[in-house]
């Protein structure tokens, strides 16, 4: 029986569904991708922190999936264990906090049901996640955001599990949120977040109009009927990755099954057969051109994983 093998039986005497060499193609916005070695969803803090204490015992990385939204997964797939958050990591409840009402949100919770529990309840405050495909772990990691502000704004704690299977708690201050970054320790996993809300009818109101005039922008101008992991780079300061990319020359560029939007030149979709390689090929092409013509070095927005060529990440220096 191999290590992954061993382990996976564990992981199933604690009650889990652990799988081996599962395709996580399906499991990214992306449509691409090589296998997990070992999947397993974990529905509670106690299987996390029997999931941590393997990982740590026999010395395997663990990869949070979340939802998928902002990763691009090598070819060759995932080494170790991919988890995702579920059960006890969905939930929220609103309560009033010693900075006014906050909700208290799991790291699973998708962003859009996070949104939508808000909205129900006649509440606001979050419509910086309004149309951010990802889960509220994933959203505290990159401090998610839009034009209507950034997540790490309304952040006042943070839940993380660390790779000891011990729990902290992290306040702005420690997290230090910098444009579309947080500062977590290494190997982290955000388990829960304190987010600051608003109640007031004349606030909500005004956010919901906000939020409706941002959602019909964005179906406008961006290819939401496309495999995609959304903005591929990050905005340079006092400017935007998607024009710089289209006055270079690249707006419906395509390698192999993979193109620059047509619609958005900062969104790379997959047309059909792609490979993270090819996704890969055109970020490089569209940093080293719009480096060339325009002296912007663009930084990726998505996060690569798995088992990449030696060399392939961080991107190499354009200097």
């Amino acid at each position: 029986m191999s290590l992954l093998d061993a382990v996976a039986a564990r992981l199933a005497d604690l009650r889990l569904r652990p799988k081996r060499n599962t395709p996580l193609s399906r499991r990214g916005w992306w449509r691409l991708g090589g296998p997990a070695d070992l999947y397993v969803e974990l529905p509670s803090p106690d299987a996390l922190a029997a999931t941590l204490a393997l990982a740590h015992e026999h010395s395997l990385p663990i990869t949070v999936l979340g939802n998928g939204s902002n990763l691009l997964v090598a070819d060759a797939g995932v080494r170790g264990i991919v988890v995702k958050l579920t059960g006890d990591f969905r939930t929220s409840t609103l309560q009033d906090g010693p900075q006014g009402p906050e909700v208290v949100a799991g790291g699973g919770l998708y962003d859009a049901v996070l949104l939508k529990r808000l909205d129900d309840a006649g509440v606001s405050g979050l419509g910086c996640l309004a149309g951010v495909p990802g889960t509220v772990g994933g959203a505290v990691r990159m401090n998610a955001g839009t034009h209507l502000g950034e997540l790490g704004d309304r952040v006042r704690e943070v839940e993380v599990a660390l790779p000891d299977g011990t729990l902290a708690r992290l306040t702005p201050a420690d997290i230090r949120f910098s444009y579309r970054r947080a500062h977590l320790p290494a190997g982290a996993i955000v388990t829960r977040a304190w987010l600051r809300i608003e109640t007031d009818p004349t606030t909500v109101a005004s956010d919901r109009e906000k939020v409706r005039h941002h959602l019909d922008r964005r179906k406008a101008t961006q290819p939401l009927d496309q495999p995609s992991c959304g903005s591929t780079f990050k905005n340079p300061t006092g400017d935007a990755a998607g024009r710089l990319i289209d006055i270079s020359g690249l707006k419906g560029h395509r390698i192999g099954g993979a193109q620059i939007s047509e619609k958005h030149a900062n969104f790379i979709v997959n047309t059909g057969g792609a490979t993270a390689m090819n996704v890969y090929d055109l970020i490089c092409l569209a940093r080293r051109t719009v480096h060339d013509q325009h002296g912007v070095a663009l930084e990726p927005e998505v996060h690569a994983i798995g088992d990449w060529p030696e060399g392939s990440w961080p991107l190499h220096s354009l200097s």
